[in-house]
């Protein structure tokens, strides 16, 4: 996993920040990888370090990073 130590998110954030990984894991087919888990995770904690807040943003580049690595 990236090196997050240093991020800080208020409540209000790790709310949304959740939302937007459970839609984005509820979006895909069953079963979801614990590998694309933690990479949407990651894209999602990269990008409200960034100063996103919107949930389906998060969710949608979640989605968009996990759809470019997994072509790789």
């Amino acid at each position: 996993m990236l090196d997050f130590s240093n991020a800080s998110f208020s409540p209000e954030t790790i709310g949304i920040m959740k939302a937007a990984l459970d839609t984005a894991v509820a979006s895909l087919p069953v079963p979801v990888s614990s590998a694309h888990i933690q990479a949407m995770a990651e894209t999602i904690l990269r990008t409200a370090k960034e100063g996103e807040r919107d949930p389906i943003v998060l969710q949608r580049m979640a989605l968009m990073e996990l759809q470019i690595s997994t072509r790789c």
